[in-house]
């Protein structure tokens, strides 16, 4: 399902709701991420479990997040702004994509949604919000 203003996401919710839905995945998008708040207080609101492409997200109350690393997406960025001041032409260079992966798991969600996270799972996270 798909939701392009903020009225889209409260009736997507609810739709969810209706339709019984147990998860969500949030997909990496600049709407959402504008709608950040609004989409977290939902999935809490509709005791939705979700899954965000953002840390972001977890650090503001959704459960779990797993995406490229702000970190080293960065370093690509200026890896590519580096070759192109010293003269690469810019359709010249490779795609790079990123190669590092966070997730981090919002375990004070997971309580709330009384679900229990397995430890083999906390133990590879590379932050678990308490």
């Amino acid at each position: 399902m798909s939701a392009g203003s903020e009225p889209e996401i409260d009736a997507a919710f609810a739709t969810f709701d209706q339709r019984g839905i147990d998860a969500l995945l949030v997909a990496n998008d600049p709407f959402f991420e504008g709608s950040r708040d609004q989409i977290v207080a939902l999935a809490a609101r509709y005791r939705l479990p979700a899954i965000y492409s953002g840390h972001q997200y977890a650090e503001a109350g959704g459960l779990m997040s797993y995406g490229a690393s702000v970190t080293d997406a960065s370093h690509l960025t200026g890896t590519y702004v580096a070759k192109i001041l010293k003269g690469a032409k810019p359709a010249d260079l490779p795609v790079m994509q990123p190669t590092k992966f966070e997730l981090v798991i919002n375990r004070k969600t997971a309580r709330v949604l009384a679900l229990e996270i397995p430890a083999t799972l906390l133990a590879i996270a590379n932050e678990v919000i308490e």
